[in-house]
């Protein structure tokens, strides 16, 4: 049975933003973003390149993945990128915390 692999990743972009995406193949998509086959976010931001990927066996864990990471905070998708699993937690504390709303009680 042939297995596909699927990735989430990370690019940084010319202007240093950051774009996630999933792909089945990276180097392709990579290559693609940076040829303008995709008009939109990448396009205007040239050159683009890989700065983090995870790899998985199921697409629709890939595609979780992406949908969580575009809502984080550059912040915390730096500490993804540096590996610093510390920062990231504490980051994702701080971020739980603002969004608890106040009991008024005290």
């Amino acid at each position: 049975m042939n297995h596909k692999n699927y990735f989430t990743y990370i690019l940084e972009c010319s202007d240093k933003s950051y774009y996630v995406g999933v792909t089945s193949n990276l180097e392709k998509r990579i290559h693609e973003h940076n040829f303008k086959k995709y008009s939109g976010y990448t396009a205007i931001r040239l050159p683009v390149k890989l700065i983090w990927s995870q790899q998985f066996s199921d697409i629709k864990e890939a595609i979780k993945l992406e949908k969580q990471l575009k809502k984080w905070s550059r912040a915390k998708k730096e500490a993804l990128i540096k590996g610093d699993f510390e920062l990231l937690k504490e980051l994702s504390k701080s971020t739980r915390n603002r969004r608890q709303p106040s009991t008024g009680s005290g």
